[in-house]
């Protein structure tokens, strides 16, 4: 299924899913025995399935709380998750982006999976404007994938792993690279270099939906980024070094993870300027529209200003 978070024509945001072309406000087709939002909804989800079933039986457009696609918008499937963890799991790019600082991959990167907690109150959904920082003349994209997690767990295993994901979305990591490079420097961060913006969706794709691309603990999906209709990023998820279930067990260590959490797997290779060079294509700036796509889990779309 692909839940979604989407605003309606009288102004109230709400949560549901797509069928046939159709978005879903689950809690008025329910009467509201399902939540109105998705937080609330993973925190439970378990519970509301077998009634979520029982409504997928007869849906239709004339039906209560079912809308076309044209008569709402779609915003980030989770507009404010608990928690955002971005790892760093693609060797590609840690070997171009340091190699671009004149440094190699440290042997530490190859023996634990690591990850900095981004800004969660500054999502961003499909179709928003993101604005520049006004300190940044270097603005970047980040082509990633995110999972969400959907079931408590505490010191998981990577082989339990699996069962606490619940889905997963585009992310866009958008970063101030010459902020970020100033405060780096510092041996702390990144910090206000990535806290200003955030994109995740257009939905939250359930793993069942991505079950024909699994290949072992990894799935086969082409990652692309285009700006302004160009094409400058292309790689696939299989290329990733750390598994999601690798990721999930590192950050898990010795703390509790929540349903409505994401963990962003970092870029990857060829997935931002900083990597392809200046050459290839200038910083982002004002006006320019940034899409990702991503096998399975549909376009992500962003203008600057």
């Amino acid at each position: 299924m692909k839940f979604i978070t989407f605003k309606k024509t009288d102004g109230s945001t709400k949560a549901g899913w797509m069928e046939n072309g159709l978005a879903v406000d689950m809690e008025e087709l329910s009467d509201g025995k399902l939540p109105g939002d998705l937080l609330t909804f993973l925190k439970s989800h378990q519970d509301y399935y077998s009634q979520i079933e029982t409504l997928r039986k007869d849906i239709h457009l004339s039906a209560k709380g079912v809308y076309p696609l044209e008569e709402i918008e779609l915003r980030a499937p989770i507009p404010c998750p608990v928690s955002v963890r971005d790892f760093y799991a693609f060797e590609d790019h840690v070997k171009t982006a340091r190699g671009k600082r004149g440094l190699e991959v440290v042997p530490e990167w190859y023996q634990i999976p690591v990850f900095y907690f981004t800004n969660h109150l500054a999502i961003k959904g499909p179709g928003d404007t993101i604005k520049k920082p006004e300190k940044c003349d270097w603005l970047d994209y980040e082509l990633e994938i995110a999972c969400v997690i959907g079931k408590q767990g505490r010191n998981v295993t990577k082989e339990q792993a699996e069962d606490h994901i619940f889905g997963y979305c585009i992310m866009n990591d958008w970063s101030a690279r010459d902020i970020q490079k100033q405060e780096m420097k510092v041996g702390l961060g990144p910090a206000k270099g990535k806290d200003f913006a955030t994109s995740i969706g257009p939905w939250l794709v359930t793993k069942d939906e991505l079950t024909s691309y699994r290949r072992k603990d990894r799935y086969n999906l082409e990652m692309v980024a285009e700006v302004n209709g160009k094409l400058l990023s292309r790689g696939n998820l299989l290329d990733i070094h750390y598994s999601f279930a690798e990721m999930i067990e590192r950050a898990s260590e010795e703390v509790t993870l929540y349903p409505g959490e994401i963990i962003g797997s970092g870029t990857v290779g060829t997935g931002c300027i900083l990597e392809l060079g200046t050459e290839v294509h200038r910083w982002l700036k004002p006006g320019d529209e940034v899409e990702l796509s991503i096998t399975g889990l549909g376009k992500l779309s962003n203008r600057i200003i």
